[in-house]
């Protein structure tokens, strides 16, 4: 592989990029303060390092904005402190009236619920980045639809399962605040009877997680997820699926990192990460009516999201599932271009998904990105040079 970019490396740059405010730099190199903490731990290019000191140091996804009212679309947002011991928070976007979906619903003011888990690898962004705040601005403006967007804890500080547990918990917070009126917006506003999770890529694994977790343990007061929306999710395993790529160094390089996220506490063939590999009587527990799988064309992890489309639908659970693919375009291309056609086509889809469409070509855009079956293959991406950080990370 000397003298190639690795299809691992690849994604970790695409996910940078998605994640880098204009004025930022990725790292090129191990930055001149790990001197002073010694010698580095972990390199997690181009997120963070680990020093053998125990110290982290983040170069992307920690920049934070206020909520605040977005004049374009007319969105307020407002953060709610969960719980303040543990540092649990929410960032809750509400849509304009005269954007919301009430008046082709039927139900007054009651909106969509839609509770989001950000992406950034289970190590960088938050529910306050200008990234987020943006994509849910406009999520909520489109799909006239109450988010909540949890701010979970990262690893490495916080390995899995902090993430999960902090994602459940604030998944009972917000059903818990909407009854008891706790949390006015919620009470007043959201609709029980059409919640939905949403996440991209770490964030897709915690929404996925979360909905096992509902249909085995089920939700506080018989509430019941209506669907899941699954975008660009990151999910892995030991044994390569269909179109994944099988370079070995590629693969130990991704274990070493699902192992490094999860402080080794869950194997790369684990349910949590591969539920490829779950039994078809596991499938069936997934807590929801409705799932739809977002990929791009160019994303290494593609072939796993069509996967577990393959997947759901072979076990017998009795939902909709639906692929939602964009040929050439990266991993959450969507995030680092959300004023391009093909970012504009798929909020249609996801939109769409939110407020009930059910026809077999929904809201499908005519053109490059579609709903699909699982034709096509993984592309990869252009190659350089990737040795000096493989071996950082041994």
């Amino acid at each position: 592989m000397a003298g190639s970019i690795s299809s691992a490396l690849l994604l970790l740059l695409n996910m940078a990029g998605a994640l880098l405010a204009p004025s930022a730099s990725a790292p090129q190199s191990l930055p001149a303060s790990a001197d002073d903490d010694g010698d580095v731990d972990f390199f997690f290019f181009p997120f963070l390092v680990r020093y053998k000191s125990g110290r982290v140091e983040r170069f992307v996804g920690t920049d934070t904005v206020p909520a605040s009212l977005e004049p374009a679309t007319g969105v307020a947002s407002k953060d709610a402190v969960i719980d303040a011991a543990a540092g649990l928070a929410v960032r809750l976007y509400l849509p304009s009236l005269g954007n919301s979906t009430r008046t082709r619903s039927g139900r007054g003011d009651r909106l969509p619920l839609v509770v989001f888990y950000h992406g950034g690898g289970f190590v960088t962004e938050s529910a306050f980045s200008p990234t987020y705040q943006r994509y849910l601005n406009a999520l909520a403006s489109k799909a006239g639809a109450l988010v909540v967007s949890v701010d979970y804890h990262l690893s490495p500080e916080h390995p899995l399962p902090a993430a999960y547990d902090d994602a459940w918990a604030a998944l009972r917070w917000v059903l818990g605040s909407a009854r008891s009126g706790a949390e006015p917006w919620l009470s007043r506003r959201a609709d029980l009877t059409r919640l939905l999770l949403v996440g991209d890529s770490a964030g897709g694994n915690i929404a996925h997680n979360m909905a096992m977790r509902a249909g085995r343990e089920g939700l506080d007061g018989g509430a019941a997820i209506k669907g899941i929306a699954l975008l660009d999710p990151y999910f892995w395993g030991k044994r390569p699926v269909p179109s994944e790529t099988r370079d070995p160094e590629d693969r130990r390089l991704n274990d070493r990192i699902w192992s490094f996220v999860c402080a080794g506490r869950y194997g790369a063939d684990d349910p949590v990460v591969n539920p490829v590999a779950m039994a078809r009587e596991e499938w069936r527990r997934l807590g929801c009516a409705r799932v739809l799988v977002t990929v791009a064309g160019l994303d290494v992890l593609s072939a796993r999201g069509r996967a577990y489309v393959e997947e759901l639908r072979a076990s017998g659970w009795g939902g909709e599932v639906r692929l939602y693919e964009t040929p050439g375009e990266n991993h959450v291309y969507f995030l680092l271009q959300p004023d391009g056609e093909k970012a504009a086509k798929e909020m249609d889809a996801v939109v769409a998904f939110i407020n009930g469409d059910r026809s077999p070509g929904g809201s499908k855009p005519e053109g490059s990105a579609k709903y699909t079956n699982f034709l096509g293959t993984l592309a990869e991406g252009q190659e350089k040079n990737n040795d000096k950080w493989k071996s950082s990370c041994e």
